[in-house]
């Protein structure tokens, strides 16, 4: 175990660990399934419905997530595509296309269940919820000459993304209802999911008890930052599914609600919903720890000058705490501006890797716990001040991650002289201030 814990700057030829860190991301795909998207347009506007569908579901499909199948027979057809913990059924042929997904099973009505899917049902463009016997589910259905690659995504998209977050929220308010189509979630190694309880519980322990030692009131917008990128970091790091997300998600919408309540209330508020997750039982907490598919980001792009205006802001609010030796709270500002933006936003391939990057070296001990063989920066325990990169490997790591993408973004580069690496504060600052001016100019 020691050797293994002080052996990290060594290069090792070991494959890493298959895990994948935050929420699943479409808007990287190859030129080969952007040429489908132009493809299926072309044979739907001449008229060639179904094999502008089939077009349409191979630019849907990533090989890597294995997430879309299709079938064709003809004009006849079926398909099955992954959301998380839910699975979108389908079929169609020259006439028609319906989709479905269930949700849970009613044995008996519930008027106050019928009554919140007949309100969600105002607030949806394409699908609609229904009740099959006693299977509650959701449905889209479009005549096979409006199929267009438009409607399809995004019809396709609300159906998924609606129902992978109802599934659980529908069992967990309302005792009448079961659990259903849930025989294709696969979990975790028992391992994994023991090192990512202890991890959390550990993150949110040591903030919400450093919170305690500040005055409430002063440094309301202090705790404010530390409560957020600690959620956005639970997001990242141990890419929480179902409820559990849910409550990582109330957090964030707490802070952000456009209402008149005072940073104070909103800071006990997100206060309670963490407490919330510290007082969950561990077999509980495990069962929204699972391997899951996805086809669609819930989040959007964004321009790089929104996501380097979020990384800015924070680090001009991170000087005041940096300089007034409150460098817990200076550090993980830092982590707050990527963080806001790769939780907000659908983030560039490269931009994302260097966030993991930067997450490695911040938490070398949580990586190193999952098995990765290097973790750029040395393990220290019980001890939050020293810090020792291995300075050598993020550079190369650095290069290997911006390299790929040189051809298309020529000005794509981070001089690794701006990069400080005397203190976590000082890295975390030149580095994120590094992520921040990214050229991804194509000329």
């Amino acid at each position: 175990m020691l050797e293994k814990i002080f052996s990290w700057g060594k290069k090792k030829d070991t494959q890493e660990p298959s895990i994948r860190f935050g929420r699943y991301s479409d808007n990287n795909k190859p030129l080969e399934k952007t040429n489908k998207w132009g493809e299926a347009d072309k044979l739907f506007k001449e008229k060639n419905y179904v094999q502008s569908i089939e077009s349409f579901f191979d630019y849907l499909r990533d090989e890597a997530e294995d997430n879309v199948q299709l079938k064709r027979e003809g004009n006849d057809f079926s398909f099955e595509i992954c959301q998380g913990s839910k699975i979108i059924r389908g079929r169609g042929n020259g006439e028609e296309l319906v989709a479905e997904i269930n949700l849970a099973r009613m044995p008996q009505t519930s008027v106050p269940v019928m009554r919140r899917l007949l309100e969600q049902n105002f607030v949806l463009y394409y699908s609609r919820y229904a009740l099959d016997g006693d299977r509650l589910c959701m449905r889209f259905y479009t005549d096979i000459q409006t199929a267009n690659p438009n409607k399809l995504y995004y019809a396709l998209k609300e159906l998924a993304i609606k129902a992978d977050k109802q599934d659980d929220l529908l069992v967990q308010d309302f005792s009448s209802l079961e659990a259903l189509d849930t025989d294709h979630i696969i979990p975790i190694a028992t391992e994994e999911q023991e090192i990512k309880y202890q991890f959390l519980q550990k993150w949110i322990k040591e903030t919400l008890e450093y919170i305690q030692t500040l005055d409430q009131e002063k440094f309301s917008g202090g705790i404010s930052y530390l409560l957020l990128t600690l959620v956005y970091r639970i997001d990242y790091l141990i890419t929480p599914e179902s409820s559990l997300q849910s409550i990582v998600e109330k957090v964030h919408y707490t802070y952000f609600a456009k209402d008149e309540k005072p940073a104070t209330e909103k800071n006990g508020m997100m206060t309670d919903a963490l407490k919330s997750i510290q007082a969950m039982p561990k077999e509980e907490l495990f069962k929204f720890l699972f391997k899951s598919k996805s086809t669609f980001a819930i989040v959007a792009p964004q321009t790089q000058k929104i996501i380097g205006e979020s990384i800015s802001a924070a680090n001009g609010n991170m000087a005041w705490y940096r300089d007034n030796n409150y460098h817990f709270i200076g550090k993980q500002i830092c982590e707050y501006g990527i963080s806001y933006a790769q939780y907000c936003y659908s983030l560039p391939s490269s931009l994302s890797q260097l966030f993991q990057l930067f997450m490695m070296v911040n938490y070398p001990d949580y990586f190193a716990a999952l098995g990765f063989s290097e973790t750029y920066a040395a393990i220290i325990p019980d001890n939050t001040t020293v810090f020792k990169p291995h300075v050598n490997e993020i550079v190369e790591r650095i290069n290997t991650i911006l390299s790929p993408w040189k051809t298309k973004y020529p000005k794509l580069e981070i001089n690794a002289a701006q990069l400080k690496f005397d203190s976590i504060i000082h890295f975390n600052q030149s580095f994120t201030a590094a992520m921040e001016t990214l050229n991804y100019d194509s000329i």
